[in-house]
């Protein structure tokens, strides 16, 4: 069985052109970043996710090597919390299957230890 991050923003207008241009940059710059190419990175739906005030959405399926799942963690989220930053007028859900990922204005996107060097292998994680 599988676990996997997911990621939707929703407002009642659509991404501006400028916001869509910031969202692909942001994407282009953390996908050339992502550690592991042989692993899921952050992933975009087309169509912002199909819903009728889905702006964005998308959702990254975990590594099953234990090793791996934290960076990749680490990664994903902080991707997203670029993301969030770059659209702050969406309502933004970020959930691991049934688990919410809380918000912090000041770190982010996190999960408790997912940055503990023990768990991710180096200082800082990701």
């Amino acid at each position: 069985m599988s676990v996997s991050l997911y990621y939707n923003a929703s407002r009642a207008k659509p991404l501006t052109d400028a916001e869509a241009a910031d969202v692909a940059r942001t994407v282009a710059a953390r996908t050339s970043s992502f550690p592991y190419p042989d692993e899921e990175s952050l992933y975009l739906y087309e169509n912002g996710g199909g819903g009728p005030r889905d702006i964005l959405a998308g959702s990254t399926k975990m590594p099953f090597d234990p090793g791996r799942a934290l960076p990749v963690i680490a990664h994903v989220l902080d991707s997203v919390t670029e993301l969030r930053r770059s659209l702050p007028d969406a309502e933004w859900r970020v959930h691991m299957d049934d688990l919410d990922v809380p918000w912090d204005a000041h770190a982010g996107y996190a999960l408790p230890g997912m940055r503990d060097t023990d768990f991710t292998g180096g200082p800082g994680g990701v």
